[in-house]
């Protein structure tokens, strides 16, 4: 038995974050100004930096891994889960790059499977997203060609079932 070739394997960038950790900083200088006329206050600088590090770990053990035949997510900061999507279950990749995100480089992929679990899935904030989408359109279409697997689409236009009666 092979084991599974790894195609790419990566974290979402802290940049997500970027709010989290704001609003950290500003809860810690809050916590500064009021410790000057209450200094027990120093104690709470915990909370803020407590929170940071939270949202800091929680991004940092989300690991996407897309192989030559799924896609694994393993996250969980205290328990950890895996969850897997085979690639033919693949229906639709789309690529989002907000300005922000152009700006630092990053892009968020959205797939929409078959996959009971998991219908809708993000990679968010990843870097070479334009390289990493294409990599596994590829794979996708390599996937479903070996298994003789073909997505199908039925639109909702006969709603009523009454079909061409």
């Amino acid at each position: 038995m092979s084991a599974e070739e790894t195609l790419w394997k990566g974290t979402s960038s802290q940049w997500l974050n970027i709010g989290p950790f704001t609003a950290a900083v500003l809860a810690a200088v809050g916590i500064v100004v009021g410790a000057v006329f209450f200094p027990p206050a120093f104690l709470a600088l915990v909370l803020p930096l407590a929170y940071a590090v939270w949202k800091f770990l929680v991004v940092r053990t989300r690991v996407f891994e897309i192989t030559g035949e799924r896609i694994r997510i393993t996250q969980g900061v205290i328990n950890q889960h895996v969850d897997e999507i085979e690639l033919y279950r693949v229906k639709d990749t789309q690529l989002f790059r907000t300005w922000w995100m152009r700006l630092t480089g990053l892009g968020s992929i959205f797939l929409d499977t078959s996959d009971r679990s998991t219908p809708k899935l993000t990679i968010p904030a990843i870097s070479n997203s334009m390289e990493v989408r294409e990599t596994l359109r590829k794979q996708v279409e390599l996937q479903r060609d070996k298994k003789r697997v073909r997505e199908m689409d039925f639109d909702d236009a006969d709603a009523d079932g009454l079909g061409d009666l």
